[in-house]
């Protein structure tokens, strides 16, 4: 058995759970790497991440590196002595970080690799209809995503099953691949599968503000599934038009109806208890929305205080 000294690497709730079953199974974690503290909220203070925060309850070596090729990093990196380092929800490394521990740099992936390879794929999975994806542990090599995979384990995605559930799913599944994925290398029992190189590879691209517009003209299934698939982050947005407003809704929850009907692409068909919008193939019926500057509600609460007007239309 190999006597493993382990660097951890993260940011996110996402790799939270990994770290914690690292120190459930009593691995040595003599090093954390994650993203330096940065402000958030409106009072601009100085967050930290989450990885930190559990990091330093848990009295690990914490290091918040600007720059992964600085040569004062690399040597304190070196000073740890790591024989493993495992990445979980980072960011891409220099081969001088990546090739230097002897057992290897591996990473876990939010998808059945090689699709859905980049920065977002448990939004592009749901987004894109899948009815499975999984989670993937790979050997780091110089480019994203691509290295020789250790273990793959899938998960169904249920039909009205959000990014948010999806992500806590993966994120279970993926703490217990990667504790496997650990063992296996301990008793220098890994074998790697080579990613087969197609050309429909679907690509899981960072989302931008226009990713997440809604086009009414888009069929009933590629709207509900865009809504679902950026809920409850970033959220899909559309612009009401309501009067002579015009505002910036969020959607989180919807559900969709296919019927036939006479109304206009668009148009928001209301009363005091429900909110629906006609698109092409039916009603997409509004559950959970926010209006700019508001919190968050479902549609009884909102249209307790909103008023839908006879010519409101979605853009």
């Amino acid at each position: 058995m190999r006597d493993l000294r382990i660097v951890f690497m993260g940011t996110p709730d996402f790799a939270v759970a990994t770290l914690q079953a690292l120190l459930n199974a009593q691995y040595n974690v003599v090093g954390v790497i994650t993203a330096p503290d940065k402000p958030a909220g409106r009072g601009r203070k100085m967050n930290q991440s989450a990885v930190k925060k559990f990091a330093l309850a848990n009295n690990l070596h914490v290091m918040q590196p600007t720059n992964l090729k600085r040569e004062s990093f690399i040597e304190e990196l070196k000073s740890l002595q790591a024989n493993l380092q495992i990445v979980v929800a980072f960011r891409m490394l220099p081969k001088v970080v990546w090739q230097m521990p002897a057992y290897g740099t591996f990473n876990l992936h939010a998808s059945l690799l090689p699709d859905y390879r980049g920065a977002a794929p448990i939004n592009w999975a749901i987004i894109n209809g899948e009815t499975k994806t999984g989670v993937t542990t790979f050997f780091i090599d110089e480019k994203i995503d691509t290295g020789a995979m250790i273990f793959q384990e899938e998960v169904p995605i249920d039909p009205t099953e959000n990014a948010g559930s999806l992500h806590d799913k993966l994120m279970n599944v993926g703490s217990k691949l990667v504790v496997k994925t650990v063992q296996h290398i301990a008793e220098d029992n890994i074998s790697t599968t080579i990613q087969p190189q197609t050309d429909d590879i679907k690509t899981a691209y960072k989302i931008h503000r226009d990713t997440c517009k809604i086009d009414w003209n888009d069929s009933i299934d590629t709207i509900y599934n865009k809504i679902r698939g950026l809920s409850p982050y970033p959220a899909a947005w559309a612009t009401l038009h309501n009067g002579t407003d015009e505002l910036s809704v969020k959607l989180y929850e919807v559900e969709k109806e296919k019927t036939i009907h006479s109304y206009t692409v668009g148009e928001v068909i209301s009363n005091k208890k429900e909110a629906k919008i006609a698109v092409k193939e039916g009603y997409i019926h509004l559950k959970v929305v926010q209006l700019p500057g508001k919190r968050s509600m479902d549609i009884v609460a909102l249209l307790n205080g909103f008023h839908f007007e006879k010519d409101a239309k979605f853009s």
